[in-house]
């Protein structure tokens, strides 16, 4: 949808690296890039199409206005609380096993969500799709920096990893739209399993096992503690906006105090541990700081966006699945091509510059977007703010990846890496659970105002109200840049490993 930078090799794969460097190329290698980079766009394509059906799965299982937002939710929580967690994983279990144990886990979770009864059964298909995700992403990544020896050989890996990644949202929306329109939503979860069974079984005889000969330590304290904490602060906001419970409810305020306390406890367990999931210490450098920061406001913002843009073109606009996601190609392509014109921009004016300007840019055409109404035309009203937005973020998106490797250890390389993709998730969950209840809230203003809970203004009330809050999240994201980003431009160098989808 956005960025993804899934884990590195960490701390110890150095070791792994010298051997792999000392022999001779492996003369599957390319045919094993085949294979991942088809993982690799199974995953993003499971994000955009269920965005797509969204709609038509919120009325099939009557899922309330309230609850829909799991059905993204339960997948970002899942993937982004378990992600540093599976990229220790894969490097002390072999990432080739774990690569292979999330395909199979992936194909049989996505079987379970597209099978779905009811919405209990959905919610939780896609946390299972969430956590076996978590385990396949940061072992595809680090598979092809073991694979690849050469530089320039790694680099054009790195290319084709990126290039089918960032393209592969886009083609989930068409696949998302033809699916939902002519089959049925459920598709859009079936048509993995194919695809990941037949990943799984390629990888057998065409991936090398790799892994890191080192302790296998893993904190599996502060992953319950951080994973509980968020869970119990989205739920909470869910529970805000229900009108049975609301922000003054007992059950809201437990939950509210009980993420506070998993996250404090998160903390203190990250700074004691002698193997922490988290490494205190990447936080100190105030670039990398504020990397995480922007890519947290960034997914929080975005989520939100996808959801209610997209359900403002079924719901109030009339279009099918497949004109929505149309409706939302220009998004990634400007993504894709500003990404490519910053990667030139990067070394010249240095990182502040190019971020600052960026998300002033996606916050004026989140603005943009506040301006729809209920007949406005899509080319006037919402092309111009996709446009906007997607040319800012490419801006943003290539030089926060090299500023959260900025001054990092070797031994944290791979935490530093996969905490972007890991606070935008992370962000996208908080992000679709707060504009959730934001809108709802000014749902129901609306409606006791107006007194027709039908009127198609309603929706659409409720819909720039939360892209007026994303707005600003975008616009504070853009200060804190500002503020934190202070690294010279003669610092930045390219990551090997840094990848943009």
């Amino acid at each position: 949808m956005a960025t993804t930078n899934a884990s590195a090799p960490d701390a110890g794969s150095e070791t792994d690296l010298e051997h792999v460097h000392a022999t001779a190329p492996d003369p599957k290698r390319w045919r094993a890039l085949a294979v991942i980079a088809i993982a690799q766009l199974m995953v993003v394509l499971d994000a955009s199409i269920v965005n797509i059906a969204l709609p038509r799965a919120q009325a099939d299982l009557h899922i309330s206005d309230v609850n829909r937002g799991w059905v993204i939710t339960a997948y970002t929580l899942a993937f982004g609380g378990l992600l540093l967690l599976g990229g220790r994983i894969s490097d002390f279990f072999g990432r080739k096993r774990v690569f292979i144990i999330g395909l199979l886990g992936f194909a049989f979770a996505s079987a379970l969500g597209g099978a779905a009864p009811n919405q209990a059964y959905l919610f939780a298909a896609r946390g299972l799709q969430g956590a076996f995700a978590a385990l396949l992403a940061p072992a595809a990544l680090s598979l092809i920096s073991v694979t690849f020896t050469q530089p320039r050989e790694r680099a054009k890996a790195f290319g084709v990893y990126g290039a089918i990644a960032g393209g592969g949202a886009a083609l989930g929306l068409i696949i998302g739209g033809v699916l939902t329109e002519y089959t049925s939503w459920r598709w859009c979860l079936f048509v993995n399993v194919p695809i990941a069974l037949f990943a799984a079984f390629a990888a057998v005889p065409l991936v090398r096992e790799s892994a890191v000969d080192a302790v296998r330590r893993y904190d599996i304290p502060g992953t319950i503690t951080a994973t509980l904490g968020l869970v119990s602060l989205v739920y909470a906001f869910t529970k805000a906006s229900d009108p049975s419970a609301g922000w003054g409810a007992g059950i809201t305020l437990a939950l509210f105090a009980a993420s506070a306390v998993m996250l404090v406890a998160f903390i203190v367990i990250e700074s004691r541990s002698d193997s922490p999931l988290l490494p205190m210490r990447i936080l100190e450098n105030r670039n990398r700081a504020g990397s995480y920061l922007t890519s947290l406001l960034v997914g929080l913002a975005l989520f939100g966006m996808f959801l209610f843009l997209t359900f403002y073109f079924q719901a109030v606009l009339g279009y099918s699945p497949l004109k929505s996601g149309f409706a939302f190609l220009p998004f990634s392509a400007g993504i894709i091509v500003s990404a490519g014109m910053t990667s030139q921009l990067l070394p010249k004016y240095g990182a502040r510059p190019l971020m600052t300007i960026g998300l002033v840019m996606a916050s004026s055409g989140m603005l943009w977007l506040t301006q729809i109404g209920v007949d406005t035309a899509w080319v006037t009203h919402v092309l111009p703010a996709e446009i906007l937005m997607s040319i800012g973020l490419g801006l943003v998106f290539v030089p926060l990846s090299s500023t959260a490797l900025i001054g990092v250890d070797n031994r944290d390389a791979g935490v530093a890496s996969a905490l972007v993709n890991t606070t935008q998730q992370i962000g996208g969950s908080l992000g679709t659970a707060v504009l959730n209840t934001i809108y709802l809230n000014a749902l129901t203003a609306f409606v006791l105002v107006n007194g027709n809970p039908h009127d198609p203004a309603a929706l659409v009330h409720g819909y720039t109200t939360a892209f007026r809050w994303s707005a600003g999240v975008l616009a504070f994201a853009a200060v804190l840049a500002f503020s934190l980003i202070q690294v010279d431009k003669t610092q930045l160098s390219t990551h090997e490993e840094a990848v943009i989808l």
